[in-house]
């Protein structure tokens, strides 16, 4: 199956939510172990909500990252469009 030729900002905005996502595991490991580090509580928190962001933007542009119900989908049902995130 070929795969239709994506913009440059498809690889740039999947790539800026990868860094992000990078963040967010760190920061949940750290606060594993420190559970009272209120700063990187608030850090967290705020990373969380910029890749809210930066994904629904995303998913408004390209199409669902996350399936069962983590993503919406525009009519036609845009799971069966390529490539999926995980296979760039």
């Amino acid at each position: 199956m070929s795969h239709p030729v994506l913009p440059e900002s498809y690889y740039k905005q999947l790539h800026d939510l990868q860094a992000v996502d990078f963040v967010l595991v760190e920061l949940n490991l750290y606060l594993d172990t420190h559970p009272d580090d209120f700063a990187a509580i608030q850090q967290y928190n705020q990373f969380a909500q910029k890749r809210m962001h930066m994904a629904h933007h995303f998913e408004m542009e390209f199409g669902p990252l996350m399936p069962f119900g983590h993503s919406y989908s525009k009519h036609p049902w845009q799971w069966i469009e390529t490539p999926w995130p995980w296979q760039v």
